[in-house]
């Protein structure tokens, strides 16, 4: 006897299971770990969706409950906090940048600042988080990166915002 997935899940279930595939995995977490030194709690990017390095990327984070940050913001409504949002956003503009192809390695790039940063909307547990960098200039004179990022659930902006990466040295 077959059974069929049809067979078990609710005909009005049936669309969710079949219309929403996984993201393609471009770079996936392992990839990513070889490439970023962060480690958990704090590695906040799961997947590469599209890579161009040292041009753009576009990189998910899926929210859960099960996230550290939950317990203590807040409790009664628990949120993404914006600034670990930025975080995983200067973490994708990394991934981008942490290129040997684009002169980078991961002993010498730094997370240099942010402007113009605005949160649109709150990021809540079960959202998946997908954020794109794109590179506007390169200094390689003078070691910095500039990019634009904006941070998307569902179609919507969440997040955005200007960013700074400098090339350094460990000391």
């Amino acid at each position: 006897m077959i059974i069929k997935i049809e067979d078990l899940v609710p005909v009005q279930f049936q669309v969710v299971i079949s219309g929403y595939p996984a993201f393609p995995a471009v770079l996936d977490i392992n990839q990513i770990r070889d490439i970023l030194p962060h480690r958990f709690p704090f590695l906040l990017v799961d997947r590469v969706v599209e890579y161009n390095p040292g041009v753009s990327a576009v990189a998910i984070k899926n929210v859960t409950i099960n996230d550290n940050f939950f317990p203590g913001h807040f409790p009664e409504r628990p949120i993404m906090p914006g600034v670990l949002m930025v975080e995983a956003m200067a973490q994708v503009g990394g991934l981008m940048m942490l290129q040997p192809e684009v002169g980078g390695s991961r002993e010498n790039f730094f997370f240099a600042g942010v402007d113009k940063v605005r949160f649109r909307k709150p990021v809540v547990a079960g959202d998946t988080l997908v954020m794109r960098m794109n590179l506007v200039k390169l200094q390689r004179r003078f070691g910095i990166a500039r990019m634009e990022g904006k941070a998307y659930v569902g179609g919507e902006v969440v997040c955005e915002g200007e960013f700074m990466m400098a090339i350094g040295s460990n000391e």
